[in-house]
C-alpha cells in the first residue's frame, strides 16, 4: 500500500472531534464528585468532570464557543490529577478530554503572551539553563532563607507580589546555584555493570533538588547499574502540554527522544511522575501520526521506569542495611500512581530501611493541590486542597513526609509551614541513598 494512503489515527490534541468517543461514555452518574479535590474545596458543578464534559458536548454541538472567556476559565480550573478517572465506572478518558479542549483553545485563540514568551524559553534549553542560573546567583536579592533550604519573597518583593499571593508566606526551595546535570559526567561508569540506565532529570529535579538526583544516582550505583545523564535533554514537556501548547511539548520531546536514543541505554528512569508520564504515555500519544517519532516514543516507553519500579520489578535491588531513624508517611503523586501505576513499589522501599517506622496517611494518594502551575493560576483554591494533606500528614505523628514527586515537595513544603506542620519533605529515594550511606559508618 502506498505510504500516503495508509491511515493514521485521529488525534484528540489535533482534532476536537475526537474526542466525541469518551464523551459518549459519560452517564452522568456524578461519581467523580466524590474524589475531585477542585470539587470538594469550591463545590459547584463547573468544577468537576461531569459538568465541564456537558461543556465539551455544547462546544462540539456549537452551542458554546471555545473563545467564550467562561468557558476559558472554567476548563482551565483542573488540576488534571486524573482522580475522576479512578473512580468512573465507564472508564472515561478524562485526561484526554480535558487537554484536547485546552489545545483546541491554543489553536483557536493563540497562547496568551505571558505563556508564550515563557514556553519559547523552553524551546530553547542552553537559555532557559542560563535564565536558571542567573536566577541561582541574584535570588538573594528578592528573597530570603527560610526552613531548611528554603527562600520566602522579601520586601519590597514580598509587598508587590501579594497581589498575585507571593507574599513573605510563601516558601518555595532555592534555586541550586549548580544544577544537577552540571555536577555530573554523562555517563557514571560502573565496573561490571548489570544493565546501562539513562537518568531523565526533569526540571524541578536539575534544578531545585540536585541533591536528591544525586541520591538517585548513588542508589542505582549502590546496585551496579551505570548512568547515562545526557546533557542534551530537556523539559518534558508536561508543563506546556496541560496549557494546549502542542508545538513545544512535540519540540520537546523530539529533542529528548533524540538525546536518550544517543545513550546506548537499555532502560529510562525517572524520579518524577509527571516525567514518567509523558515517556509512558503522552510520546506515544502526540507522535503516533509521525513517522519517525512514533516508533521511537514507543521505543522508550516501553523501557520507561519510575525508579522504585525499575529497583523492585526489574533488578531486584539489594536492600540496605544502615540505619535511619524516622517515622515517615507517604504521599502518593497522582501522576506517579495514576498514571505510571506506580503505588506499592515506594511503599516497599520505605519498609526496607531499617530505622524507618511507617505511618500511612488517611487519604494518601489525594491530591496535594499542586498540579504543576495550577497552583499559580489558582492559589486560594491549591492551597485549601493543601491543607486537607497537611492535615493527613499531621495526624500520623510522622516526622517525614515522603513522595515521588518533586513538585508535590515544594507544595507540601510550602503548605507545612503554611498550617503549621514540623515535618520533613523528602523524596523516598533519598531516604534509601541515606540508609546506604549508613552502611559504612555503622
Amino acid at each position: 500500500m502506498p505510504a500516503e494512503s495508509v491511515a493514521r489515527p485521529q488525534l484528540a490534541y489535533d482534532e476536537l472531534q475526537a474526542i466525541q468517543k469518551e464523551l459518549d461514555k459519560c452517564m452522568h452518574c456524578g461519581g467523580c464528585m466524590a474524589v475531585c479535590p477542585v470539587y470538594a474545596t469550591n463545590k459547584t458543578e463547573a468544577d468537576v468532570a461531569r459538568g465541564k464534559i456537558a461543556v465539551a458536548g455544547a462546544v462540539l454541538e456549537g452551542s458554546l464557543k471555545l473563545d467564550d472567556p467562561e468557558v476559558v476559565d472554567m476548563l482551565f480550573n483542573c488540576l488534571v490529577c486524573k482522580s475522576c478517572m479512578q473512580s468512573c465506572p465507564t472508564k472515561v478518558d478524562f485526561g484526554r478530554i480535558m487537554l484536547a479542549l485546552r489545545a483546541a483553545i491554543v489553536r483557536e485563540k493563540g497562547l496568551p503572551w505571558l505563556k508564550k514568551a515563557i514556553f519559547s524559553t523552553l524551546k530553547h534549553p542552553e537559555l532557559f539553563d542560563r535564565g536558571m542560573k542567573l536566577g541561582a546567583a541574584l535570588s538573594g536579592i528578592a528573597f530570603r532563607k527560610v526552613g531548611e533550604n528554603g527562600i520566602a519573597p522579601r520586601s519590597p518583593f514580598a509587598f508587590v507580589g501579594k497581589a498575585v499571593d507571593f507574599d513573605e508566606n510563601r516558601w518555595l526551595p532555592a534555586l541550586a546555584p549548580v544544577p544537577l546535570r552540571d555536577r555530573q559526567p554523562e555517563l557514571v561508569k560502573i565496573e561490571k555493570p548489570v544493565a546501562r540506565a539513562a537518568f531523565f532529570t526533569g526540571c524541578s529535579m536539575n534544578y531545585f533538588y540536585p541533591e536528591t538526583g544525586e541520591d538517585l544516582i548513588q542508589v542505582l550505583k549502590e546496585n551496579r547499574v551505570e548512568v547515562a545523564i545526557p546533557k542534551k535533554q530537556a523539559c518534558c514537556g508536561i508543563p506546556v502540554f496541560v496549557h494546549g501548547d502542542l508545538e513545544t511539548i512535540r519540540e520537546l520531546g523530539r529533542r529528548n527522544l533524540d538525546a536518550m536514543e544517543a545513550t546506548g541505554a537499555e532502560y529510562l528512569i525517572t524520579g518524577c511522575g509527571s516525567c514518567g508520564g509523558a515517556w509512558q504515555h503522552e510520546y506515544k500519544e502526540i507522535f503516533a501520526t509521525d513517522p519517525e517519532y512514533a516508533k521511537k516514543a514507543e521505543y522508550w516507553a516501553a523501557r520507561t521506569y519510575d525508579i522504585s519500579a525499575f529497583l523492585l520489578d526489574v533488578i531486584h535491588y539489594r536492600k540496605p542495611t544502615g540505619k535511619v531513624e524516622a517515622v515517615v508517611t507517604y504521599h502518593d503523586s497522582c501522576h506517579l500512581k495514576k498514571t505510571m501505576k506506580v503505588s506499592r513499589e515506594p511503599r516497599e522501599i520505605l519498609k526496607d530501611v531499617p530505622g524507618v517506622t511507617y505511618k500511612e496517611m488517611a487519604n494518601a494518594d489525594a491530591c496535594c493541590g499542586s498540579g504543576g502551575s495550577y497552583v499559580l493560576t489558582h492559589f486560594g483554591t491549591a492551597t485549601d486542597i493543601a491543607e486537607r494533606k497537611v492535615n493527613s500528614v499531621k495526624d500520623t505523628g510522622a516526622d517525614t513526609v515522603a513522595t515521588g514527586c518533586p513538585a508535590c515537595m515544594m507544595q507540601i513544603f510550602d503548605n507545612l509551614h503554611r498550617f503549621g506542620g514540623e515535618q520533613k519533605v523528602r523524596h523516598y529515594i533519598s531516604i534509601l541513598a541515606e540508609s546506604y550511606r549508613n552502611e559504612q559508618s555503622s
